[in-house]
């Protein structure tokens, strides 16, 4: 089977690069290499016989529809995103770009492609599309996300996000691409770049650096490890509806100061310091422009219709996570001061 990823070089898409090749399937990595999509992700892909790494651009529409006739993928999971909501705040323009217009794109040449397949081979084919549990909004604590709920987005990013959703759910609707739509909640794990909140913290505090909270901390997020995310994405492949849509959770909601806190203990265990708890480092800021109060999904749809639960605790994947980045300094030390967090509107 041939499966056509788009941004693979990236935290999740390369997570789920590796899980598509363990199934013995032949990869096609659609990548622009973006300050967040990194080769070092794909080492060890980039060894296996069935990888084959495209570099470029979702928004080349001649591109894109070059890799449809001449590799005919079996499936798609579209993963190519701007996705950092601190970033989309300061400048939206590059979200609007590639969250629409390339999602725009690579929808209509997969009508194209699937227009011109067999009867059998379109029953075969899947369009498998990543969004975020952002575009339902925000809710209240004891509130959680369902499929059924309406799009609320409140960032620039989860507005550009709900905006290629809806491009492929018409897709669906009129012209039966049988689409698939991924609504994963916060995602962690090694490979996670730097601006991102677990790594963030945890790098700053091994520098002895501030550890930056927006207002009180007492957003809530709900948190699932990377693997587990990919693994969902997989059975949604294999089981789901077309035209369906998937809230991916492991139902492991947390204030953001607890998930700090517990950052701050696991580091205090692994590599103590000699000034004392790393929760010393603890710094409020001024809260991000527009911050949404709590996004938390529940998963019964998925467990009860694909049969998928997540494996990887939060406490678990949270120590891996630590120690991969203790033991992988080359990874990331070049990354830690390209890019400082944002989330305050800068005056034009």
């Amino acid at each position: 089977m041939k499966v056509l990823i788009t941004g693979g070089a990236g935290f999740i898409g390369s997570a789920l690069v590796r899980v598509v090749l363990a199934q013995g399937c032949k990869v096609i990595n659609l990548d622009k290499f973006t300050y967040s999509g990194r080769q070092e992700n794909l080492t060890d892909a980039s060894l296996d016989k069935n990888y084959t790494l495209v570099k470029g651009d979702v928004c080349d529409r001649s591109l894109v529809k070059e890799i449809f006739a001449h590799e005919n993928p079996n499936v798609v999971f579209h993963l190519a995103a701007e996705s950092h909501v601190d970033r989309s705040i300061d400048d939206s323009a590059e979200f609007v770009r590639t969250n629409v217009v390339g999602t725009h794109n690579l929808v209509q040449s997969a009508v194209d492609y699937f227009e011109s397949l067999s009867a059998p081979d379109q029953r075969l084919f899947r369009f498998v599309h990543v969004s975020t549990d952002e575009v339902f909004g925000s809710l209240q604590e004891g509130e959680y996300f369902s499929e059924e709920m309406p799009y609320r987005p409140n960032s620039p990013y989860a507005a550009t996000k709900a905006s290629s959703d809806h491009i492929v759910r018409a897709a669906n609707k009129t012209f039966g691409l049988p689409t698939l739509v991924c609504h994963p909640a916060n995602n962690f794990g090694p490979r996670q770049h730097p601006e991102k909140l677990t790594p963030l913290c945890l790098l700053n505090a091994l520098d002895s650096q501030p550890i930056p909270v927006y207002g009180d901390g007492s957003q809530i997020r709900d948190w699932i490890y990377v693997e587990d995310t990919v693994a969902a994405f997989w059975a949604i492949f294999k089981k789901g509806v077309p035209g369906d849509s998937y809230c991916i959770s492991a139902e492991s909601s947390r204030h953001n100061i607890d998930v700090i806190n517990m950052i701050c203990t696991v580091l205090d265990k692994i590599t103590p310091h000699s000034s004392g708890p790393y929760s010393r480092l603890i710094s409020h800021v001024a809260d991000r422009a527009g911050h949404d109060t709590c996004y938390q999904s529940s998963a019964e749809k998925l467990r009860s219709t694909i049969g998928w639960s997540p494996t990887v605790p939060f406490e678990e994947g949270l120590e891996r996570t630590v120690k991969w980045y203790l033991e992988n300094k080359t990874w990331w030390q070049s990354l830690r001061d390209a890019r400082k967090r944002q989330g305050i509107r800068k005056a034009r």
